[in-house]
């Protein structure tokens, strides 16, 4: 998928951010009604950026370096070989987000769109990363937690179903140790927020359950939450957000197979929010159909084309 330059830079004008600055923190600002659009919310964050794909360079680590997961980068690209992407083509980097609503919540994991918030300064900043996930067999689930434990050099509990291919009941901290070096235990069972020693699995199906971080992200992110923070996980593949009163739609993969029809759900989402005059339907059904997971403006107007500017 490939945006006009014109759009990028229309895009990073609206986001208010440079690049480089993947994880934030963000400033936001939730509508203060639940239908209609307030002109002054701010829930898209980030900025879009370029990139010219070098020769040996592999769609994973260009996800890494940008600070996305996997699927980010894959999923704009469906039809290339991740380890064999055309050298010398530019692509866009979809660095831009649209944050849900914490409504309280200090730290919220969306698995429908792979992705981490933290919030600061009473909601109205965010810090956000990508993360790695329940495979179908062990869905990470959705649920209110809390943080219980800060471990540095967590040693892993090993489930019993694995226990045999291991060879032991506990595995210490090293290299071989899937939790990498941070660890923030939640209020269920031995699950958790933590690092990686295979980062190559961050935006995609992995774990048994637990929410898996680049090792850089959680050594960032692991100082900032306090034992106690609240936690919601929820699995909302497609989000609307706002900036400068223009309405965005983001469309996710339906990773765990929840959502019957994503188009039903899309305009329901849009109704319940009061949307549906706001917004261009031939836009919203094409990011539906593309299903990239970066945001797109889908106002009514159609100021949001490179013709209007």
């Amino acid at each position: 998928m490939r945006i006009p330059a014109i759009l990028t830079a229309f895009l990073m004008f609206l986001a208010g951010a440079t690049p480089g600055t993947a994880a934030g923190p963000y400033s936001v600002r939730f509508p203060a009604a639940t239908g209609g659009i307030d002109p002054q919310a701010v829930t898209v964050v980030g900025a879009p950026q370029r990139h010219v794909i070098k020769k040996g360079e592999d769609l994973l680590e260009i996800a890494r370096h940008y600070g996305l997961g996997y699927n980010a980068i894959s999923m704009m690209h469906r039809d290339w070989d991740p380890f064999l992407p055309p050298a010398g083509t530019e692509i866009t980097i979809p660095t831009l987000w649209i944050v849900p609503n914490p409504r309280g919540r200090q730290l919220i994991v969306n698995t429908g769109a792979m992705r981490l918030y933290f919030f600061t300064n009473n909601g109205t900043q965010v810090h956000t990363f990508p993360i790695g996930m329940g495979v179908l067999d062990f869905k990470t689930p959705q649920g209110s937690f809390r943080v219980v434990e800060k471990k540095v050099n967590p040693a892993w509990h090993i489930p019993k179903s694995l226990q045999a291919k291991y060879g032991m009941s506990v595995m210490p901290p090293g290299p071989e140790n899937p939790l990498g070096q941070y660890k923030l235990t939640l209020s269920w069972g031995d699950y958790g927020i933590h690092g990686t020693h295979m980062p190559w699995g961050v935006g995609r199906l992995v774990s048994h359950g637990c929410t898996r971080m680049y090792p850089e992200h959680i050594k960032q992110l692991f100082p900032l939450v306090p034992v106690g923070t609240s936690v919601e996980y929820i699995y909302e593949p497609a989000l609307v957000g706002f900036r400068h009163g223009r309405v965005f739609l983001s469309v996710h993969e339906d990773y765990y197979f929840k959502i019957p029809s994503m188009l039903f759900h899309v305009l329901s989402l849009l109704e319940s929010r009061g949307l549906m005059e706001a917004v261009n339907m031939t836009k919203v059904m094409q990011t539906v159909e593309e299903h990239t997971g970066m945001p797109m403006d889908v106002s009514r107007d159609g100021a949001g084309s490179a013709a209007a500017w």
